[in-house]
């Protein structure tokens, strides 16, 4: 039986839908936003590598909210994966790309492998560019659609002893920002979700418990919440938290580049 949650953001059916596709679906973030666009009744493509998690999140979905998935599992940390997202979505009319595969990884960058540091940018930030050029295509075609892009708070900046994570997620920021004006005539939106504290498991993988953080983490809800809302509104930067929207306004980024690299210093296995 279908059932409503009116803790999400409405979307607009027919500019994002029938189809919307989210990568990164099988935990945090991107879990998170497959369900709020099946709140909203839009049928689902969810990506990750684990398939298992995704059917039974798809199931769930299903159940709740009565909308029709399906699941490709791919690895985007490698060259190539995308095209199994792009065979798997040819014969649905999708509106959305929820583009959110990624994961952090602290450590001196001086103790990465090469094969490691094309992984993180793979992951993080090209596969978000493939992903983005080939969905925009289809909704420049088809005169609506959009993409959410999800990027990390002091991408731009920089964040020692975290700097591939950072520099490939500074691509997915500076490519959202200039596709959101390029593609307005074509009846595309992107927009960009810069995720800011966030409670999700990635916050424990990487050893930043909220007590070592100057603000406690947001809830994934809100975090995602916010993201579609500006999506919706089709704003170019979606930074979730009116706090932290405060902080990145009036703290140096100097200051802010220096407290989180002492954090991910001491986060990190790397580092002796």
């Amino acid at each position: 039986m279908k059932t409503k949650d009116k803790r999400f953001t409405k979307l607009d059916a027919r500019r994002f839908g029938p189809w919307a596709v989210v990568t990164g679906a099988s935990s945090g973030i991107g879990r998170e936003a497959a369900h709020q666009v099946a709140a909203n009744g839009l049928n689902l493509v969810l990506v990750a590598r684990r398939g298992e998690v995704l059917t039974r999140l798809g199931e769930e979905l299903t159940g709740r909210y009565g909308i029709a998935f399906r699941v490709i599992e791919a690895d985007l940390s490698q060259a190539g994966a995308e095209d199994a997202v792009i065979a798997g979505t040819e014969d649905v009319d999708v509106g959305l790309l929820f583009s959110c595969a990624g994961t952090g990884q602290p450590g001196a960058f001086l103790a990465f492998k090469s094969e490691r540091l094309r992984e993180i940018v793979q992951l993080n930030g090209l596969s978000h560019l493939v992903l983005t050029h080939h969905f925009s295509q289809r909704f420049a075609r088809r005169g609506r659609g959009g993409t959410l892009l999800v990027s990390a708070l002091g991408a731009d900046s920089g964040i020692p002893f975290h700097a591939v994570p950072a520099a490939a997620k500074g691509l997915v920021n500076t490519l959202g920002r200039s596709l959101h004006s390029e593609l307005k005539r074509s009846g595309v939106g992107i927009s960009v979700l810069i995720v800011t504290p966030t409670d999700t498991p990635l916050v424990a993988k990487m050893g930043l418990d909220g007590a070592a953080m100057p603000m406690k983490p947001m809830p994934v809800e809100q975090c995602v919440r916010e993201g579609l809302d500006g999506l919706n509104r089709n704003r170019m930067i979606v930074m979730p938290g009116l706090m932290f929207r405060v902080m990145n306004r009036l703290v140096p980024h100097g200051l802010v580049r220096a407290m989180t690299g002492n954090m991910m210093r001491k986060s990190t296995n790397f580092v002796s």
